[in-house]
């Protein structure tokens, strides 16, 4: 029993407005209201319980302490579940209520309301302290008269849905949902949707009377649009997604907002050519840059006009938005080897950058938050401060940022309309946006939900950098990294704000299409309506013998009828059972007399059968409410209505009478008919009959041949089905058993066939029923796709069955290909969430059956397998590992990369022979061979030649092979030392030096200076001199960072591991000079596609 006096002023939803007329109000069947009057007050010690009385559907009591529940100084007062409902299976009912203590004289009332959502464990709530017993007893209060009490209670019953969260309520704006990973492209839809220029734009778009969302991106973006701006609740954006022409995959993969914005407006700008909106993106969101080359000595300059959409700005080592502006129009000065060709003029010293022509009406700012760290050779995530502001001046000292043709008479001052916020890291996080559509009140935009913000959350708390959370004990704040900062900033120049956020209103939008939506307007608001009122309602589902007939055979072949296609009735809780009789006489026919219903019963062997006759005496009419199944087994949700399946027995002819039922000797049993026909098997329906349960089953045979229409003289079998989860169980009947002695009970089935000679047999897949029902229940359809491809070319479907092996599968599809040995084939198992291949193949007999192969994680099952042709049989493949693997010459220049399989239990020497076939001359011989693997530009190990292949495994990054040099090839020796190189620079603000190019491993004699070491790792590498003395400077470099080093300092002291093989942090020798590498990766060696790695799909938009 809870309590909760602070949610007063919920019941005010449900005041009436008194100008209303009653007649124009209609009555809601989920509200009313019930009085309450309580005599002898004084006489009562614990609690009084009101009788039950019904509200919305369902039946309430009111639960009163006149003396107070654990407070003697008040009385307590609650709205209860009544007593007959508190233990039904999984109650859950919500309402909101007011509970009103009257009073008798002259005076207010004491008046309460809350809200609840009443379940097994919370049957009740209200108020422990309703009123002050001092108050109740005043006789001036005129609570307490006579000692009586008058309590009324009012009540709406709800969905609990409609006690969430209301956006629209508390901000005047919805959200959207999300279908899996498309917060990125919510947060843009709500960006553009409030750009309200653009609104209109899309709304003026032309659309077809008849065009279908799905495939129609305008009147796609049209109605999300719409449904933002004039519909209560979040609106869902699968229709424009699927005029996208993405799938189910799409919705899971993250893109990139600033990607998604440049292909959106493109597509769009298209689809507007030729209309009265043609040009509009362009005129909101289109500005010019002017890129420029000057010349210092002569007179010669060379200009670009290019038009942007949006201008990326640098966020590292940049302040604020201004120094960003600065960083881009920075001056770069051209001169030595990189001065510019002026034509006629030669080679010249120059000046070269970007100045800004013109700024469009609506500013969209990329922030580059995601760059390249060639330290970790991957993408990371700019974290770092930086401050935006609510205005900005681009017209600033004395505008720097324009070029000499841009119009000085615009003024470029603009206004942060929206802020769209990243949170997380490089590999996904979440997108949300903050936007201020009236200038004023900043709103955050995060999927379905739209809250206030104010300036701190939107503008302060979005610029990254460190923050403060306040430490757990004693001590000083812990300091953390803001991973959610601003990505994109939207501005509005302040001299077009009015025109840019104009009016937008229904009449903007055309006819057909405003009519179109309200009209799905009208009926989500009916679904909603009926969701709400579903507990009233029962759905009668009435099967009949042609239902079976129609289904059985074609759309199902175990057990009897699905029920959602047959013929349903949707009655009132409290109607009498009559009404529906009477429905059923009228629209299916059947007259009153000849309605015999039978109540379904779940089973413990999860099949669903017709149990129990319906049996009225005479005169009986219960409401349908009190009508249940035979064995209950599905709770009522909130908001689905409670569902009754009946079966109407109807006589075997249309002029017969039903026949009279004698429960306790007689069987309701139904007849299915197996034809084992050669060439097209099946089963059908053959209906039922009442049978004597200590019938014999071969005194069914006449019965049967009648059924099934077979000669007198044909022998039958009979089989009874008695489940198919999780496997089919059919047994065969022998002539001499009863019924009641085989155990069959009302709904049970009986499968007969003409028994089928032994040649007869032989001929047929599945000579007997319960064969043939293995079969069907055993039936897979599979979907065969190319690893690598995309689009059906090379798509195959099959029907195999769950139970055939890695070999029978393999076999069918082989077969299907045309391929010359069954197994020449490498099936990958299918990500049922993405719809995308696995990352790894399945192995060769890995898995039983193909049922096994189909699954994807805990209860994940697929229909698709993807595939690629191999040259060897599967087992002998996997007995091999495929290295790619480059070769290096003495120069470290990569002069080939060799794809080579070798078998497992071969060693790395026995790889490096194989490999040795492929490469040039100077590696033939006898010569020795090493190989290397080089992760991030650094030796990560050398492979030991004596080592098993299998010790390079799956997930190796490059793989390197080159000829040991001539001093190199004793280092296995002890006391011969040597030392891995590195090619590295140094940035500033990092105190660790980067690796950018091939290592390589350099002898070093006991004695040898650093100096030394350079010159013949110059000979080595042959770098020119004038090169050499200028750069190369050598550091040590250590798993801390980097020390200079100078040319007379002893290497060998210096070196920690002499390891050779293998993987060990080491300090390295660097040498610093210019990155002139143009492969920041070895991705060109990696040796799957990248749909093995689940990577992303490229972002698309259909045309």
């Amino acid at each position: 029993m809870e309590v909760d006096e602070l949610q007063q002023g919920l019941g005010a939803a449900m005041e009436v407005d008194e100008n209303t007329k009653p007649e124009e109000a209609a009555p809601n069947p989920l509200a009313g209201e019930h009085m309450w009057d309580v005599s002898n007050v004084s006489t009562h010690q614990g609690k009084v319980l009101s009788e039950p009385f019904e509200i919305g559907g369902y039946s309430w009591q009111l639960l009163l302490y006149p003396r107070g529940n654990n407070r003697p100084d008040s009385l307590s007062l609650y709205l209860a579940v009544a007593e007959d409902d508190q233990q039904a299976f999984g109650l859950q009912r919500t309402a909101v209520f007011k509970l009103m203590l009257l009073n008798q004289a002259e005076g207010s009332d004491v008046v309460k309301d809350t809200q609840h959502t009443f379940t097994v464990r919370e049957t009740d709530w209200g108020f422990t302290s309703f009123v002050n017993l001092t108050e109740l007893r005043d006789p001036a209060r005129g609570l307490l008269v006579d000692d009586k009490l008058r309590i009324k209670v009012s009540i709406e019953v709800r969905v609990p849905e409609d006690l969430s969260y209301d956006s629209r309520k508390e901000t005047g704006f919805v959200g959207l949902k999300n279908q899996g990973a498309t917060c990125y492209m919510n947060s843009l839809l709500q960006t553009l949707f409030n750009i309200n220029q653009f609104r209109k734009a899309v709304y003026h778009m032309p659309t077809s009377e008849d065009a279908d969302p799905a495939t129609s991106m305008p009147l796609a973006l049209q109605s999300v649009f719409y449904k933002l701006q004039f519909t209560a609740g979040p609106v869902s954006t699968k229709d424009l997604t699927r005029s996208f022409g993405w799938d189910t995959a799409d919705a899971f993969q993250q893109h990139d907002v600033q990607e998604l914005n440049r292909i959106l407006c493109d597509r769009l700008e298209e689809k507007m050519k030729g209309t009265r909106v043609e040009g509009m993106v362009n005129k909101l969101f289109e500005g010019h840059t002017i890129n420029y080359i000057e010349c210092i000595n002569v007179d010669y300059k060379s200009t670009r006009r290019e038009p942007f959409m949006d201008v990326q700005l640098d966020v590292k080592n940049c302040k604020d938005i201004y120094a960003s502006f600065d960083k881009y129009c920075e001056v770069e000065v051209l001169e030595g080897d990189n001065q510019y060709n002026a034509e006629q003029h030669g080679m010249q010293d120059a000046r070269k950058g970007i100045l800004f022509e013109g700024f469009p009406p609506v500013l969209q700012l990329q922030l580059k938050r995601f760059e390249y760290d060639f330290m970790k050779d991957m993408m990371v995530k700019v974290n770092d401060r930086y401050e935006f502001h609510d205005t900005i001046d681009l017209d600033r000292e004395g505008g720097k940022y324009l070029s000499a043709t841009a119009d000085r008479a615009v003024r470029n001052t603009y206004k942060l309309l929206a802020v769209l916020v990243h949170s997380g890291g490089v590999h996904g996080g979440h997108y949300f946006a903050y936007v201020r559509p009236d200038g004023k009140q900043w709103l955050k935009f995060d999927d379905e939900r739209v809250e206030k913000a104010d300036n701190q959350k939107a503008i302060d708390d979005n610029w990254g950098g460190e923050g403060e959370a306040p430490p757990g004990g004693f001590g000083n704040p812990l300091r953390f990294t803001r991973h959610a900062n601003a990505y994109m900033l939207v501005y509005v120049r302040e001299s077009e704000w009015d025109t840019v956020m104009c009016q937008v209103t229904e009449q903007d939008i055309s006819d057909h299409v405003r009519a179109r939506l309200k009209a799905e307007q009208e009926d989500k608001e009916r679904r909603k309506k009926e969701k709400a009122e579903a507990h009233l309602y029962t759905l009668v589902r009435v099967s009949t013998d042609a239902d079976m007939a129609k289904q059985i055979g074609h759309d199902r072949f175990f057990d009897l009828v699905d029920h959602d296609l047959v013929k349903t009735f949707k009655m009132s809780r409290k109607a009498p059972f009559s009404e529906l009789q009477k429905r059923v006489q009228e629209e299916m026919g059947v007259p009153l007399e000849k309605q015999r219903f039978w109540k379904w019963a779940g089973r413990q062997n999860n099949t669903y059968r017709p149990a129990q006759v319906l049996r009225l005496e005479a005169g009986e009419d219960p409401p349908i409410s009190s009508i249940r199944e035979a064995v209950p087994n599905r709770m009522q949700k909130p908001g689905v209505m409670a569902t009754l399946n009946l079966f109407l027995e109807t006589p075997a002819t249309p002029d017969g009478e039903l026949p009279p039922i004698r429960s306790k000797s007689d069987l309701l049993i139904f007849f299915k008919q197996y034809c084992p026909d050669p060439q097209q098997p099946s089963i059908k329906y053959a209906g039922h009959r009442l049978v004597p349960k200590d019938a014999k089953t071969k005194e069914l045979h006449p019965l049967v041949r009648s059924l099934g229409g077979l000669a007198d003289n044909d022998t039958v079998d009979l089989f009874e089905e008695i489940k198919f989860e999780p496997t089919v169980m059919v047994d065969r009947l022998g002539p001499s058993i009863t019924l009641s002695g085989a155990q069959l009970e009302d709904g049970d089935i009986i499968v007969f066939q003409r028994q089928l000679s032994q040649a007869e047999a032989g001929a047929v897949q599945c000579p007997t029923a319960k064969e043939y029902l293995e079969f069907v229940r055993n039936r897979q359809l599979v979907t065969f796709r190319p690893l690598e491809g995309e689009g059906e070319e090379g798509v195959v479907e099959l029907e195999l069955l769950k139970s055939d092996s890695y070999d029978d599968v393999s076999k069918a599809l082989a077969s299907r290909l045309g391929l010359d040995h069954p197994l020449k084939l490498r099936l990958t198992g299918q990500n049922n969430l993405t719809h995308m291949p696995r990352p790894h193949p399945l192995r060769y007999r890995q898995y039983d059956s193909l049922q096994d192969m189909l699954k994807y994680g805990y209860g994940g099952q697929t229909s698709t397998l993807y595939y690629e042709v191999i040259d060897l049989p599967l087992p002998e493949y996997e007995n091999l590992m495929s290295f790619k693997i480059a070769y290096h010459n003495s120069k470290l220049e990569e002069v080939g990369q060799h794809s080579v399989r070798i078998s497992k239990q071969a060693t790395i020497g026995d790889l490096l022979e194989e490999v040795r076939r492929q490469l040039p001359a100077e590696a033939q011989g006898d010569v020795p061979l090493r190989l290397m693997e080089v992760y991030q530009w650094k030796i990560w190990q050398l492979f030991d030649p004596r080592a098993r292949v299998e010790t390079i495994g799956e997930n190796t990054w490059h793989l390197r092979v080159e000829v040991v040099p001539e001093d190199e090839r004793d280092l296995e020796q002890a006391g011969v030392l040597h030392a891995h190189c590195l090619q590295v620079s140094e940035e500033p603000n990092n105190q660790r030096p980067f690796a950018h190019s091939d290592p390589f491993i350099m002898r070093v004699g006991p004695e040898e200076t650093v100096g030394q070491l350079r010159q013949r790792v110059q000979a080595k590498l042959g770098v020119p001199d004038e090169e050499f003395q200028d750069s190369w400077k050598p550091l040590l470099v250590t798993f801390g960072g980097g020390e200079a080093l100078s040319d007379d300092v002893v290497i060998a002291p210096r070196l920690d591991s002499q390891r050779l093989y293998g993987h060990q942090e080491r300090n390295c020798i660097g040498f610093v000079h210019e990155n002139k590498n143009q492969r920041r990766t070895h991705a060109h060696l990696h040796q799957r596609p990248q749909v093995w790695q689940g990577q992303e799909k490229a972002l698309r938009i259909r045309s």
